[in-house]
C-alpha cells in the first residue's frame, strides 16, 4: 500500500503508533549502518534509501527519473516490509547470488524465521528481525560497490536505459496536416 506522503516525517506521522515505533526501530538500524552517499526520502510511496542523481545521474534504468533504490521500509496492509536490494544479487562484487547466500546463511544462524521474497523481508515487529544482521548487510555494500554491481548486472543482461516513449501523433499529424 503506497503512501501519498511527500516526506519521511509525513509518512511516519500517518502510521499508527505501534507501526511507527516498529518502522522507527528498523529505520535507526538502517541510518546507523548506511554509507553516507545514500540518501533517505520517499520513493515509490515508501521510505527509501537510494543512490541520488548527484552521484548516479543515470538513475534507475527502468525509470531514469527515479534515483537508484538500495533499500526501503514500508508499512503494508498486513505486515511491515524491509526491502534490501543488496541481498537480491551479488552486490558484494563476488559470484552471482553470493550476497543472498551469505544473508540467508547468517539469518539461519539467528534462529529467527525468514519470511522473504526476492528482496522483501516481511515482519510484524522488529523482534522478528536480527537487527545486527540487517546492519551488517547494509554496511557490506557501500554506494560505489552497489553501483559497480548494478552496472555489471545491466551489462550482463544487455540492458540499456530505456528511450523515452514518443507521444502518439494525432491522425492529422500522421497525415502531415497542421493546424
Amino acid at each position: 500500500m503506497q503512501s501519498k506522503a511527500a516526506t519521511v516525517a509525513e509518512y511516519l506521522a500517518a502510521l499508527p503508533e505501534d507501526r511507527r515505533a516498529a518502522i522507527n526501530t528498523v529505520r535507526k538500524v538502517i541510518l546507523d549502518n548506511l554509507d553516507p552517499e545514500y540518501e533517505e526520502g520517499i520513493i515509490y510511496g515508501m521510505i527509501g534509501y537510494y543512490v541520488p542523481h548527484r552521484i548516479y545521474p543515470a538513475g534507475y534504468h527502468c525509470d531514469p527519473r527515479q534515483p537508484l533504490m538500495f533499500a526501503a521500509l514500508a508499512a503494508q496492509k498486513n505486515y511491515l516490509s524491509l526491502y534490501l536490494m543488496c541481498v537480491y544479487d551479488s552486490c558484494d562484487g563476488s559470484a552471482a547470488g553470493s550476497n543472498a547466500r551469505w544473508f540467508r546463511d547468517e539469518w539461519a544462524k539467528t534462529g529467527k524465521k525468514l519470511d522473504m521474497g526476492k528482496s522483501c523481508i516481511r515482519f510484524r515487529n522488529p523482534d522478528d528481525l536480527p537487527l545486527d544482521l540487517i546492519g551488517r548487510a547494509l554496511k557490506r555494500v557501500p554506494a560505489r560497490a552497489y553501483l559497480s554491481s548494478y552496472e555489471a548486472a545491466l551489462a550482463r543482461r544487455g540492458a540499456k536505459a530505456p528511450a523515452k516513449k514518443a507521444k502518439k501523433k494525432s491522425a492529422a499529424a500522421r497525415a502531415g496536416k497542421s493546424r
